[in-house]
């Protein structure tokens, strides 16, 4: 019961801390980007258009050249083994009765 009522008067003290803060803040406003709450956001210029188009362009070149030219990323370094030498054994298959 006491020590419920020490929780109880630190919860009432940090609120109280809290308070006076709040009367010493200020919010700043810059400005510095826009927002959009429910409304259309501003429509983006042609410069920041044409750098997404590039940069994507970009992105996707380097990954085509890089599976053409190095496939072995996606199907690995080492050749693939031949199912034809692998017995029923390995392959699971139980013999035959």
């Amino acid at each position: 019961m006491i020590g419920n009522m020490k929780t109880f008067r630190n919860i009432l003290a940090t609120g109280r801390a809290i308070q006076s803060l709040k009367c010493n803040t200020q919010v700043i406003n810059r400005k510095s980007h826009a927002v959009s709450y429910r409304s259309a956001p501003p429509p983006h210029s042609k410069a920041t258009k044409i750098g997404a188009v590039v940069v994507g362009g970009t992105m996707w070149w380097w990954v085509i050249w890089h599976l053409w030219h190095e496939p072995d990323h996606i199907t690995g370094e080492f050749d693939y083994p031949d199912a034809a030498k692998w017995t029923n054994i390995q392959l699971g298959i139980p013999r035959d009765v």
